[in-house]
């Protein structure tokens, strides 16, 4: 029995590289990409004038209604408590007051 030999000529030659389908731009574009749009977003940040916000002088006149009331209101809690209004810092100018909201439970 004859043994079995390769065909006249070779086999044909083995494919062993990957051939996966090309998907999407090069990591170079989608930088670029994200770099205008992020310098454009900047860009429109910075030449924003916050006082040509139309509505800024309303909620401006609306927080210091609030801070007023606020103010107020502190006042006339410490005067129920001690009995007078005593400067908290060493000076007689206007120190605007910090609010935090916190849980009524916490802070006892």
């Amino acid at each position: 029995m004859p043994q079995d030999m390769p065909p006249v000529g070779g086999y044909g030659p083995i494919q062993y590289k990957r051939n996966l389908p090309f998907r999407g731009f090069r990591p170079r574009t989608y930088l670029l990409a994200m770099t205008v749009v992020m310098g454009y977003g900047w860009y429109q940040l910075v030449k924003e004038d916050v006082g040509a916000y139309p509505y800024s002088p309303l909620l401006q006149a609306e927080e210091d209604r609030d801070q007023v009331r606020r103010h107020l209101a502190d006042q006339a809690r410490e005067k129920e408590l001690l009995g007078e209004n005593l400067p908290v810092y060493n000076t007689n100018r206007f120190v605007r007051p910090t609010f935090a909201a916190t849980p009524g439970n916490l802070t006892k």
